[in-house]
């Protein structure tokens, strides 16, 4: 069944050395790129040692480093991009234009929808509810300015 005293003993000394391997993520965010780029090497050369080790029928702790180590990888990889955006978006922060990617994600419907800036511009349906509030008269008045407003206003000037 795997349920002894040797195999809880054995999982238990796996766990430690899979916990004692992990990269801690604050001491990656304290390294250089170059230092970051050389682990990211070095961590890539270990899987595929790992890899092989499974092929051939490696110990069973070589095979459960194989998760850590992906995992480190991951983490060292994700540690680079952060800090490659942060120092993107410091060069663009005071441009007037952001890269896209570099603009919060949000939802396309908030994307989308109109600044307070472009909210206060009158649309269609907007005047088109104006217009049906005003008196039969004022819209004759207004129709008519507009027909004639180009002749009237060559005339006064004349």
């Amino acid at each position: 069944m795997g349920f002894g005293a040797r195999s809880i003993r054995r999982r238990a000394a796996e766990k430690k050395t899979s916990r004692s391997n992990r990269i801690k993520v604050r001491e990656l965010r304290g390294k250089t790129k170059a230092e970051l780029h050389n682990h990211l090497k070095d961590l890539k050369n270990e899987l595929s040692l790992l890899r092989v080790a499974k092929v051939t029928g490696g110990a069973p702790n070589k095979l459960s480093k194989i998760k850590v180590v992906r995992l480190s990888i991951a983490r060292v990889l994700t540690v680079t991009s952060q800090k490659q955006k942060a120092a993107l978006r410091e060069a663009y922060k005071k441009k007037k234009h952001t890269p896209l990617d570099l603009r919060p994600k949000r939802t396309r419907a908030i994307r989308c929808c109109l600044s307070k800036y472009q909210m206060c511009f009158p649309t269609k349906s907007r005047c088109a509810s104006q217009d049906a509030l005003k008196t039969e008269h004022q819209k004759k008045k207004r129709r008519c300015a507009s027909r004639h407003g180009g002749m009237q206003s060559k005339l006064r000037s004349n």
